[in-house]
């Protein structure tokens, strides 16, 4: 452990808690309150800006009062000309919009409509997800007298149909409509005569199971929905931690024994429930991953020190493992998680101490400088642009062997991306060499045809020796014939 004390690492339990002293957890996306504050806050506010609207639309409204109270000035032809046409533009318009009405009404007849085939409306199918959790929702319904669940399943079926309709709400909107459903459930279990006779264990299995099916079922509709910057704001702390890939444990006074193959085994295993988070549909299974994620790391911590863990060594460790893993939209998952999880599960409990952690985590990186790993400006400035290399990062590579392999295929492209520009810069400058050569010889032969120019002579083709006697003009006895001489 270093000496020197980091900024901004060490919370106590105090720090995590709602500013409101409510005694329930806060969170950074609800400015330091917890739900319950945050809701208040919320509804003050927006009861305020109710009371200016309304104040001001009363002035508006004086204010034309006002204005009609005084004669109107004299109204020429020109005036009743303007009236008599706008009149006739009305009518126009009017007439036209109860001809498209009659076109596209449900009453509209077509002339051979008996002879049309009548096609069966189309039912919408439902992912493998939503499938899965209707399945299991309906293996929990199983264990309730039939009126609990009878009830359950109907205001659940209702809530969703009725989420899916509101389209026109903000995010705001329906997460506030989500909170006041889970209210209302919880409200309806307590005092509800078809519930009545049920176990606490059933009790607080069906506010699990009802978020979970209406979540999962509205995963789609309410998850980083493109009307807002979750998407932008994902990229840009995933480029963040890209960039803080350097940061070694010891930077952040982080209790992680990477020598420890123990350990290495346990990050790995921290790491997945950290990225499996994105895998999960409903708030309180994400939350699930968080837990199994922070039970790793107080392992963790437990191996490297070979000591029980404190609330002091957890965050720094929930940084590192945050850099380390990178997990996929990061910022919509925690957002989904703070406007639609259980209110009561992220204000108290294992639970919610984890999660506002992890966001404590997320805030810290988001705003982390060199002054917050006590560095010098130079040396964080060399570390963010990689020319330099912080000493004992050796381990500071991923663990799992997915990643090990993708990341040595990246580092043979690059290798092989070099390789390829120096023997394109060999093969441009041999084809410059070639050029330049071709240039000098030509320039050499038109300098020797320039100095001694190439004359052409006819050849002097030797004769033979049957065409020399045949072409002369001599005439020449008969070549002697052999005689034979008798003795």
């Amino acid at each position: 452990m270093s000496s020197k004390k980091k900024r901004g690492f060490h919370m106590k339990e105090s720090e995590l808690l709602c500013k409101n002293g409510c005694g329930f957890y806060g969170n950074v996306a609800w400015q330091g309150y917890c739900s319950k504050c945050w809701r208040e806050v919320c509804q003050k506010s927006r009861q305020a800006q109710i009371e200016s609207d309304a104040l001001l639309a009363r002035k508006i409204a004086d204010s034309e009062r006002a204005q009609s109270s005084q004669p109107p000035p004299a109204q020429g032809a020109e005036t009743l000309a303007f009236d008599k046409f706008g009149e006739k533009k009305k009518q126009h318009s009017s007439t036209r919009s109860k001809a498209m009405k009659t076109f596209f009404g449900k009453t509209a007849k077509s002339p051979n409509k008996e002879t049309q085939p009548q096609h069966p409306p189309l039912e919408k199918k439902h992912s493998s997800e939503s499938q899965r959790a209707m399945g299991d929702f309906m293996e929990f319904l199983k264990m309730l007298n039939r009126p609990a669940a009878q009830d359950l399943n109907k205001q659940c079926r209702f809530f969703v149909e009725k989420v899916q309709r509101s389209t026109q709400l903000n995010i705001e909107e329906q997460s506030e409509l989500v909170q006041d459903f889970y209210a209302a459930i919880g409200e309806r279990i307590k005092t509800h005569v078809a519930f009545k006779g049920s176990s606490q264990d059933q009790l607080e299995g069906m506010l699990d199971n009802v978020e979970k099916i209406i979540m999962t079922r509205l995963y789609r509709t309410l998850f980083c929905p493109p009307y807002t910057d979750d998407e932008q704001k994902d990229l840009a702390i995933q480029n963040r931690i890209r960039r803080l890939r350097w940061i070694t444990p010891a930077m952040l006074d982080a209790v992680i024994d990477e020598g420890n193959p123990r350990v290495r085994e346990l990050i790995e295993r921290a790491q997945t429930d950290l990225i499996e988070v994105n895998s999960r549909r409903a708030p309180i299974d994400k939350l699930a991953c968080i837990v199994r994620c922070s039970q790793n790391i107080f392992k963790i911590i437990n191996l490297s020190q070979e000591a029980p863990a404190s609330a002091d060594d957890y965050l720094p460790a929930v940084i590192y493992m945050v850099l380390k893993a990178n997990p996929p939209q990061l910022h919509s998952n925690i957002q989904y998680i703070t406007r639609f999880a259980n209110p009561s599960r992220l204000m108290q409990g294992e639970a919610g101490y984890y999660f506002t952690n992890v966001c404590c985590a997320i805030s810290f990186v988001e705003n982390l400088d060199a002054q917050s790993l006590s560095l010098t400006q130079e040396e964080y400035d060399s570390y963010m642009s990689g020319k330099a290399t912080p000493p004992g990062s050796q381990f500071n590579q991923p663990i799992c062997n997915g990643l090990k392999l993708m990341y040595a295929n990246l580092a043979s492209l690059e290798e092989l991306r070099g390789r390829q520009d120096q023997l394109m810069k060999n093969a441009r400058e041999l084809q410059g060499e070639m050029t330049a050569w071709r240039d000098s010889v030509i320039n050499q032969v038109d300098d020797v045809l320039k100095n001694k120019p190439l004359i052409i002579k006819r050849c002097k083709v030797p004769a033979g020796l049957d065409t020399e006697i045949s072409s002369t003009s001599l005439n020449l006895p008969a070549p002697m014939m052999p005689q034979v001489v008798n003795k």
